[in-house]
């Protein structure tokens, strides 16, 4: 679910009482809910305890006194989030559902062109948050100013025939310049980066904050959620299990077999054959392939990718509201294998990571434990290819 819990508790049917309260999280747009809402799984992006925290949240600051009232509900919305690379496939769909986030109240759009008419087009929806949009090189300083989370997009996708490693020199020019970009005008945000390799791009970053003297290992992310919305999904349809009870850990890296589910850890518990679980794997591994097979050449997963990253984003500031119960998998500097960065299940809280889970990577199976093993040299490289980039490529001042 929506930056589950770590031990959740037992689900039970919703009451008449709490679908009428989902029905009015709804209603938290200024849409109309429909009558048909299905209580058993929320239609929205947003997971079950992602929206109980939200109602929570609303119902918290709607008793505060001189807030202005916003289409019948009184929203205390009060975080600033820039997408960088807003136009793009991914771009778009992201900024929308980050639009109807409640906790945001300004939303800055850049790209190097086309943003102005989706940043026209999104300010035309009645959710709480403003919405900003900034062109060009010139533009990318006033678009991070004052930003509490950054979203990084950008970058061409993978094309039929290509691999991650082909976008490599590509969009690793791209992400140094953005993060240059946010060492300058907004270094304490949190900086959720999606452009891939997220393998390579991620320690890319961490060198240019190193380089500007201003990184804080707490506060960058790899945005490997996906993974896990796949992972739940495909589970969730082989076991004719309910999604929104599903949560599978994703371990490791975000590119082929260094993607490792954690099928043995599995909530709720259920058993998979041997032919099950190397199916499973090699499907979540491969899924981005499916999609862009699929797409024949029109794109890659940008529909799914906006979905998971919009959670990522959400958790991100329930944990800078305060909530102290949001976990992620995300790929992050690490001490839990010996590799320097590593995606696992983070506890997130205000200044961003405030525990990493080290159990998730105890008692696993044998073919986890194998797995673990052989997608280490890969993700390795894939380390140290960024790393590389970065230390070639100073920053510039």
């Amino acid at each position: 679910s929506f930056g589950r819990r770590g031990s959740p508790p037992p689900l039970t049917k919703p009451s008449a009482a709490r679908c009428t309260s989902q029905n009015s999280l709804a209603s938290f747009s200024g849409l109309k809910a429909a009558t048909s809402v299905n209580c058993d799984s929320e239609s929205s992006f947003l997971g079950k305890e992602s929206s109980a925290a939200l109602r929570g949240s609303f119902a918290r600051k709607a008793q505060k006194p001189n807030q202005s009232s916003h289409h019948g509900l009184q929203l205390q919305a009060s975080y600033k989030v820039a997408i960088l690379g807003a136009a793009g496939g991914i771009g778009q769909p992201l900024a929308l559902l980050i639009k109807m986030s409640p906790l945001v109240s300004a939303l800055n759009l850049y790209d190097i062109a086309n943003v102005k008419g989706v940043a026209a087009d999104l300010s035309h929806c009645n959710t709480p948050s403003q919405v900003l949009d900034f062109t060009g090189a010139s533009e990318l300083g006033n678009c991070l100013k004052g930003v509490n989370v950054v979203v990084i997009p950008a970058g061409v996708p993978r094309k039929p025939g290509m691999t991650r490693d082909d976008l490599f020199n590509i969009n690793a020019n791209i992400v140094k310049t953005l993060v240059e970009a946010v060492a300058d005008n907004c270094p304490d945000a949190f900086i959720h980066v999606i452009s891939n390799p997220v393998n390579s791009t991620v320690p890319i970053a961490a060198e240019v904050l190193k380089q500007k003297g201003v990184y804080d290992p707490k506060k960058l992310f790899g945005v490997t959620t996906l993974d896990v919305v796949r992972a739940n999904t495909f589970v969730a349809e082989k076991k004719n299990l309910k999604l929104i009870d599903v949560d599978v850990p994703v371990i490791g890296g975000h590119a082929g077999i260094t993607i490792l589910p954690l099928l043995s850890k599995t909530k709720p518990s259920v058993s998979f054959s041997d032919e099950e679980v190397e199916q499973l794997t090699i499907r979540i591994q491969n899924a981005g392939t499916e999609v862009v097979e699929a797409k024949a050449g029109a794109g890659s997963a940008t529909l799914s990718m906006a979905y998971a990253a919009a959670r990522f984003v959400e958790s991100s500031l329930r944990a800078l509201d305060g909530d102290g119960d949001v976990y992620e998998c995300s790929f992050v500097q690490s001490d839990l294998t010996d590799l320097p960065f590593f995606a696992s299940r983070v506890k997130l809280g205000r200044k961003g990571i405030e525990a990493m889970i080290p159990s998730d990577l105890q008692g696993l199976s044998e073919y986890e434990e194998k797995a673990l093993e052989a997608l280490k040299p890969e993700l390795k490289a894939s380390i140290e290819k960024g790393i590389a980039f970065a230390q070639k490529q100073p920053v510039t001042a």
